[in-house]
């Protein structure tokens, strides 16, 4: 894998293309598998797909690859397409503005040897790459190998620029190309019924319209479209919205395998058909190569899908004529890209619920008192030492309570609401009750009810672990 040394000077072809409203995510492994999915319908149907997939070469001319590997890589990237929406659409869902050559979407999909797996690598679209040298497909002028942000491949080379750099980077052979934008993404969703999404806070974002209240809720496509596209969110930017978009993929990995659609031809027809209308290919994904992936992939689940972003070492790397760019830790990139070439799983299986509920605040911001409110010695130590162990600040000196309940209680300032809900969801069935003036410490009153304190996880939390998609979506 490369990555680029910092220039001492700008690239006179350095310079960024003009920053764009970032449109989110194109379908990815959603796309992908649909058209694989597609292959169970029959031959005849699929051959109908294929013609009307536009289809590339991005392949033409590339030397110096990397060696092949036991399953199929897919780059998988997003396009703009907003000019075929009509204006009443592109003004409802804040599409405004023109068309941009670019792509703000980037993933590697592998597809294990036995098609059992589907591990999706979501690739910053700020990444500091070395751009190889490469000649304008609309112009015909040659350039030098330079520094530059890993989507500026798109919009100066093209499909072809863009493979070239993510195999150089990634040491990732591949074999497909798909590439989708974002006016199919709002019909196909829309063909699908909707998808559903749960909110563990609520989301709001200006720029993109998006409204979300806490709960789970089923998105059109235009609300899906503003789910995933949505970066001002909370202060995690460009990094938040990818681990979005993977939970997108996966409720839409969800509602593909499970609602029905692989099991209704004329659904599944009008799905794939609706998907197809702008999507671009290469070549060598054809009519047969469609069928033999649908037909070993017809178990495949939410369960077989595992995500991941590159895990990033600085999300504001300065770099001359570039501005801010997101510099990869390149020791743990190259494990997971390692991993790919050798068709291992990134994810560590965990049985279903075991890495814990989606929560809003981290149970090691929350400050627990734990009181025993039984006449079972040991029990308040005990509650006390599994909220510990399950991150949260507690005393770790329990104390008697000044009257016995008849089931856990929990205890809390309601200025503190949001740590409340997590110590709730940790402790299933306490009564929530508030006690105006307590302050931030969370009081725990243990019932003879209490038995164990289940596991909690903060949603859309930033780290570099590769989660499988039943554990990313809506529970």
């Amino acid at each position: 894998m490369t990555v680029p040394a910092p220039p001492t000077q700008p690239h006179p072809r350095t310079v960024p293309p003009p920053r764009r409203p970032r449109w989110g995510v194109r379908l990815a492994t959603a796309g992908a598998a649909l058209l694989l999915a597609g292959a169970g319908a029959g031959h005849a149907m699929v051959t109908g797909l294929d013609t009307a997939i536009g289809r590339v070469d991005p392949f033409a001319g590339l030397n110096d690859r990397p060696r092949g590997t036991e399953g199929l890589n897919f780059l998988v990237v997003g396009t703009d397409g907003r000019e075929r929406l009509d204006p009443a659409t592109r003004r409802k869902y804040h599409l405004g503005g023109a068309p941009c050559r670019c792509t703000d979407t980037i993933m590697v999909v592998h597809l294990s040897a036995d098609r059992d797996r589907a591990s999706v690598v979501s690739i910053p679209r700020d990444s500091y790459v070395q751009l190889p040298e490469h000649t304008d497909p609309a112009t015909g002028e040659q350039f030098p190998a330079h520094p530059g942000k890993i989507n500026a491949a798109y919009a100066q080379g093209g499909p072809r620029l863009t493979v070239r750099t993510v195999e150089q980077m990634t040491g990732i052979h591949i074999d497909h190309y798909l590439e989708v934008d974002f006016t199919s993404f709002m019909r196909t969703v829309d063909a699908l019924g909707g998808v559903e999404i749960c909110a563990v806070r609520p989301m709001r974002d200006s720029y993109t319209g998006l409204d979300l209240p806490v709960g789970t809720r089923r998105l059109n496509g235009g609300e899906a479209l503003q789910y995933v596209r949505s970066r001002h969110v909370d202060g995690a930017a460009d990094l938040g919205r990818m681990r979005r978009q993977q939970h997108f993929m996966a409720a839409l990995v969800q509602r593909v395998t499970s609602g029905g659609v692989l099991m209704n031809p004329v659904l599944l027809n009008k799905v794939a058909g609706t998907l197809v209308g702008s999507v671009r290919a290469d070549r060598g994904l054809g009519a047969d190569e469609l069928m033999d992936l649908g037909r070993a992939m017809r178990g495949f689940s939410p369960a077989s899908s595992e995500f991941v972003s590159v895990p990033v070492a600085d999300a504001g790397y300065r770099v001359p004529g570039l501005g801010s760019t997101v510099r990869w830790d390149t020791a743990k990139a190259t494990k997971i890209f390692r991993a790919l070439r050798a068709d291992r799983p990134l994810a560590v299986r965990h049985r279903r619920g075991g890495r814990g509920k989606l929560v809003e605040v981290a149970p090691q911001r929350i400050r627990v008192q734990v009181e025993n409110g039984t006449d079972r010695a040991g029990l308040g130590t005990r509650a006390d030492t599994a909220l510990r162990k399950a991150g949260f600040v507690t005393s770790g000196a329990p104390v008697t309570a000044a009257a016995p309940v008849r089931r856990t209680v929990i205890g809390y300032d309601p200025g503190w609401d949001r740590s409340a809900r997590t110590l709730a969801a940790a402790l299933p069935g306490a009564e929530l009750r508030p006690v105006y003036g307590q302050g931030p410490v969370m009081r725990v009153t243990v019932g003879p009810d209490f038995r164990s304190v289940r596991r909690v996880r903060v949603a859309d939390a930033l780290d570099d672990a590769a989660l499988t998609g039943d554990h990313i979506m809506c529970r």
